[in-house]
């Protein structure tokens, strides 16, 4: 096997054994609990279940925002857990795009400096890529809009804006945490087709949190969450529609990529 070959094969994901416990008051709560799973590298995976499950929690982990109480984090074969504060920081810029629920776009900007400036953030020398600065707004169909401010922009719009911000530094990943959640149906399905494009166009793994099952469905494989625990795996379709649901049942408690 050739390095580009190995390379390939191994997960850019994987979580061990990962546990985290928050103390409410006296209390001790196990928000996520044992959960290990490994992500393939351009892998569209979909981590699904209802408020108070853990994903939340999990996605806050994968990207180092929050340290694990146990087990590990290890994104493109560096534990997250062996870095310094400084060190975490330039991995999550290098390697990691986000999308959020609530857009986080400065509203003292426009869409187009809202992009620039997380392409500054991010540390990078050599000068943004205007060619695929284009490439992206012909994608995710916001090139007539990125002199605009946010409030100028519809909700759709203003996702879409954030996509482009979480995509042009090029990430090797991308997570996004209920990107649908403040949209309607209409716009919803625009936001998750555009998410599948750019997964499949620009060979990004992506990994997406939601509540919503139907969401979910447009996942190659979609992880099932409850109280803190990986409960079921189905097979996802791949697109926009509705997922039959191949059922892969996990063994010990651990679910692996398939």
């Amino acid at each position: 096997m050739n390095a580009v070959q190995e390379e390939a094969s191994n997960p850019i994901i994987r979580a061990e054994n990962l546990s985290k416990v928050y103390a409410a008051g006296r209390i001790m709560v196990a928000a996520v609990r044992d959960v290990s799973f490994e992500v393939k590298r351009g892998e569209f995976v979909a981590i699904v279940g209802p408020s108070g499950s853990g994903k939340s929690t999990l996605f806050y982990l994968l990207g180092g925002l929050t340290r694990a109480s146990e087990g590990k984090v290890v994104i493109d074969g560096v534990d997250f857990a062996s870095l310094s504060d400084a060190d975490r920081t330039r991995l999550r810029k290098n390697r990691i795009g986000f999308v959020f629920q609530k857009f986080n776009l400065l509203p003292t900007l426009s869409a187009m400096g809202n992009i620039e400036i997380a392409y500054t953030v991010s540390g990078r020398k050599e000068p943004m890529d205007r060619k695929y600065l284009e490439h992206l707004s012909d994608l995710l169909s916001i090139r007539g809009r990125l002199e605009h401010r946010p409030s100028e922009l519809s909700g759709g719009e203003q996702q879409r804006v954030a996509i482009a911000r979480a995509l042009i530094t090029r990430p090797s990943i991308v997570l996004a945490d209920e990107p649908t959640g403040n949209l309607d149906t209409k716009n919803s399905d625009a936001v998750l087709k555009m998410l599948v494009r750019s997964n499949q166009e620009l060979g990004q793994t992506t990994l997406m949190i939601t509540h919503n099952p139907e969401a979910a469905a447009i996942a190659g494989r979609i992880l099932h969450m409850r109280d803190g625990e990986i409960i079921k795996i189905e097979k996802g379709l791949g697109q926009l529609g509705t997922a039959a649901g191949q059922h892969l049942p996990a063994q010990d408690g651990t679910v692996s990529a398939v």
